[in-house]
């Protein structure tokens, strides 16, 4: 099984991607679990132009690739102004409609306080409901008083990022991936230069 994490954080170091390299470091000791994780920061990614996501190139289409190869996914996000950031958008806007269909998603989002905990659930899960994903129950939700140092310090996000690791795990074992229930209309993509 081949688990990708992807970090929406454009912060080098990031608590959002601390607590994803802890949810790989647990999915992979699975066994016959490949987990790694991805870091938008470190890719260039252009801005979704409205084209074909087959007629990209370069990063973008490398990052493209990996998501649609992966078995399951791990998607953090800081949440900025009750939302996910700019950057996990744009990536959502150059994939394919079907890049996710079927498969386990977790999430997993960092706020400066609780103020935006619901965010995951009017933000984030709606937006792998459209992509025919499954969003794993129990998102990770963790704040500034949680970390110290550059580090977690709180025993309880952790237990519940060990916990949505094995969940995802579990979940793409077990859940067919032609159970993606049914599919949009077709909306191909087209841009002002096309026509």
């Amino acid at each position: 099984m081949d688990l990708l994490a992807i970090s929406g954080s454009p912060s080098d170091p990031s608590k959002t991607a601390l607590l994803l390299e802890l949810a790989v470091a647990r999915a992979a000791a699975h066994d016959g679990v490949k987990a790694e994780l991805l870091a938008l920061r470190d890719h260039d990614v252009v801005f979704s132009d409205g084209r074909d996501p087959a007629d990209y190139t370069g990063d973008t289409r490398a990052v493209i690739d990996r998501v649609v190869a992966a078995d399951a996914l791990v998607v953090g996000t800081p949440m900025y102004r009750g939302s996910y950031t700019g950057r996990l958008k744009n990536l959502f806007d150059v994939l394919p409609n079907d890049a996710l269909a079927g498969k386990p998603v977790g999430l997993v989002a960092t706020g400066g306080t609780d103020h935006h905990f619901l965010a995951v659930e009017h933000e984030l899960k709606p937006l792998v409901g459209f992509f025919r994903a499954w969003a794993v129950p129990g998102a990770v939700y963790a704040n500034n008083t949680h970390f110290d140092g550059g580090a977690l310090v709180d025993d309880g996000v952790r237990d519940r990022l060990d916990a949505l690791a094995d969940a995802v795990v579990t979940f793409a074992r077990r859940m067919p991936r032609d159970a993606a229930g049914a599919a949009a209309p077709d909306i191909p993509r087209r841009s002002l230069r096309e026509g």
